[in-house]
């Protein structure tokens, strides 16, 4: 969605997992956002433009203009927003406290350790044998996790969350950790299903137009 500059949302952002979470929730919320793009292959995370913005130097970041909020962190801005709007998160209780669970273990595990699975597998084949065992079987045993969570339910946290926003971008790359959907029958499902949601086709294709991959 298109806006006028200082107003609305400005998303600083690049076609990563961390990235899309956010580009697709905006979607999902449908709100007016502004796309600046951060080339992290030509350094542009390290200008002193965007340092101002994030001290850490990573994507994404936002600028909520309408409420004077810049904020880092994927994680941090996905709670924000769905604070913000009232949707996407569990009224508080014991099942928010479920979903923030299944959060953190996307912050803590799943995108972590597929991060390293990327690193190792996809772009430095062959230099750690030791390594890409290491996080190749850390990755098998993070999708038999959630396999197993999807046994008796649509979404990993009861209805479309964000808890599904932060965990779908990190297991598109599943090509990139050498994944069989076969070993995972109700994630492979889980992830066609949110694939096929408008949202997240529209929200994939920031800031450059993509094609999601499918098992």
């Amino acid at each position: 969605m298109q806006q006028a500059a200082n107003t609305g949302i400005d998303l600083y952002t690049w076609n990563t997992p961390n990235g899309r979470k956010v580009s697709i929730m905006l979607e999902e919320l449908e709100l007016a956002y502004r796309v600046i793009p951060i080339d992290i292959t030509k350094g542009d995370q390290h200008t002193p433009a965007f340092d101002a913005l994030t001290l850490n130097h990573k994507i994404p970041v936002i600028v909520d203009h309408e409420n004077d909020m810049t904020l880092m962190e994927s994680g941090a801005i996905l709670l924000y927003l769905a604070e913000r709007e009232g949707k996407l998160l569990c009224p508080p209780g014991p099942e928010r406290w479920q979903s923030l669970a299944w959060l953190m273990f996307q912050m803590g595990h799943v995108g972590p350790m597929l991060g390293q699975t990327h690193h190792f597998l996809q772009f430095n084949p062959g230099k750690a044998p030791y390594a890409e065992e290491r996080y190749s079987n850390e990755t098998q045993r993070l999708y038999g996790v959630l396999d197993r969570r999807l046994q008796d339910r649509d979404y990993i946290a009861g209805e479309y969350s964000l808890v599904d926003i932060a965990t779908w971008p990190w297991i598109s790359r599943f090509e990139w950790q050498r994944i069989d959907f076969d070993r995972f029958p109700r994630l492979r499902d889980w992830y066609v299903r949110i694939a096929a949601r408008p949202a997240v086709q529209r929200g994939y294709g920031v800031p450059d137009a993509a094609e999601i991959p499918l098992p």
